[in-house]
């Protein structure tokens, strides 16, 4: 009888644990792509950085929380060929954009996200070049497939080269403040 008694406490006791401390996956990133839009008043540019790692963590089908490190020094222009893709990456690497010797990986967190189908809605924090500002965007689910869209005001993270909100008198040579990075993450 009381080998049964302590049984049935110690089987009570980690069901008790468990839903006091949920389980907990981690998902991580097998592979991504990322790519990025940068437009000006004159056109536009495009490209793509590469993911170092990432993992999202899931308790259930929720996400409750997430890593990602980007790869800064991978910036690469996919518009252009030859001597002007070269000056562009080195534009963008240096500090008048992301300063890429000095701050070679940016990190987004995920803090939480609100699940609506198989849409989450990601509420979190991002670092470029050392300053952290609060993000939100949507993350489409599709198996061990994630997708989104984020668009991301460079003025935020002390990034104001020839910004048409900063400077006054640019007109055709003003680039816009907003840029786009489309993600695709497999897991």
């Amino acid at each position: 009888m009381k080998r049964t008694m302590q049984t049935t406490i110690l089987a009570l006791t980690v069901v008790a644990t468990s839903f006091a401390n949920p389980i907990k996956e981690k998902k991580e990133v097998t592979q991504s792509t990322i790519t990025w839009l940068g437009k000006k008043v004159t056109g536009e540019h495009t490209g793509t950085i590469q993911l170092q790692s990432g993992y999202l963590n899931v308790d259930g089908d929720q996400i409750v929380g997430g890593t990602f490190v980007i790869d800064m020094t991978s910036i690469a222009v996919t518009d252009l060929e030859g001597e002007w893709k070269d000056k562009l990456e080195g534009h963008l690497n240096s500090d008048d954009f992301f300063g890429v010797n000095d701050y070679p990986t940016a990190t987004p967190v995920v803090n939480n996200a609100t699940k609506n189908g198989n849409t989450y809605t990601v509420n979190g924090d991002i670092t470029i070049k050392g300053t952290t500002q609060p993000i939100t965007f949507d993350l489409v689910m599709d198996g061990n497939t994630a997708t989104t869209s984020l668009t991301i005001d460079r003025t935020k993270f002390g990034i104001v080269y020839k910004s048409g909100s900063i400077f006054d008198g640019l007109k055709d040579k003003a680039i816009y403040d907003d840029f786009t990075l489309d993600v695709t993450l497999n897991f």
